[in-house]
């Protein structure tokens, strides 16, 4: 199986899980809530993800110039993930926005809350040592962040935005971008 197979695979299998927690709650839109959505959110929600996923990356690629922690974790996933084609890195991000979404914001916010769907989404995010733990400390704040425009704009359009904006980015940076410096299993 491809890797592009399995990455649809899994956050397809992560989607269908959404709509399953959606149905056992009563509710299978996932995307909105029909409470706080407006047809003026739904059109602006899109485009504020978009601005704040440019935000994180800014940030993201501001970290690793300045910090030796931000330079190591860069180079820890340059190491685990190699050179991805450009296909590969769309289909990721794609799916992982959408399906991330749908599950953590759509499916598991309105049931147990902005804090519980951030650490779990958080728990996800654990990578292979301690080295990774940033990634997983980003991964909350921004599942707060993106738990918080679901219930502020009334819809995923924003989180989706974001998270597609934040992904796609920054796996091509770390796709392209192979830094100097101790290879990542001497990184302990």
């Amino acid at each position: 199986m491809s890797r592009s197979n399995l990455v649809l695979a899994v956050y397809g299998g992560l989607a269908l899980i959404a709509l399953l927690v959606g149905a056992a709650r009563g509710d299978l839109d996932l995307y909105r809530e029909a409470t706080a959505s407006t047809s003026l959110k739904l059109a602006l929600s899109p485009v504020l993800g978009i601005a704040f996923g440019l935000a994180v990356v800014f940030g993201s690629r501001l970290a690793v110039h300045r910090w030796s922690w931000a330079r190591s974790l860069h180079r820890d996933f340059h190491g685990l993930l190699g050179h991805m084609p450009a296909r590969e890195i769309f289909i990721l991000a794609v799916a992982s926005a959408v399906g991330e979404e749908l599950f953590f914001r759509g499916a598991l916010t309105p049931w147990i809350g902005i804090w519980a769907q951030a650490g779990v989404f958080a728990l996800l995010h654990i990578g292979p040592g301690r080295r990774f733990l940033p990634w997983t400390a980003s991964a909350f704040v921004l599942g707060l962040i993106f738990g918080i425009a679901f219930e502020t704009m009334g819809d995923l359009g924003g989180p989706i935005a974001a998270h597609f904006t934040i992904n796609y980015l920054n796996l091509s940076y770390i796709s392209r971008v192979d830094l100097p410096g101790p290879t990542p299993a001497a990184v302990n």
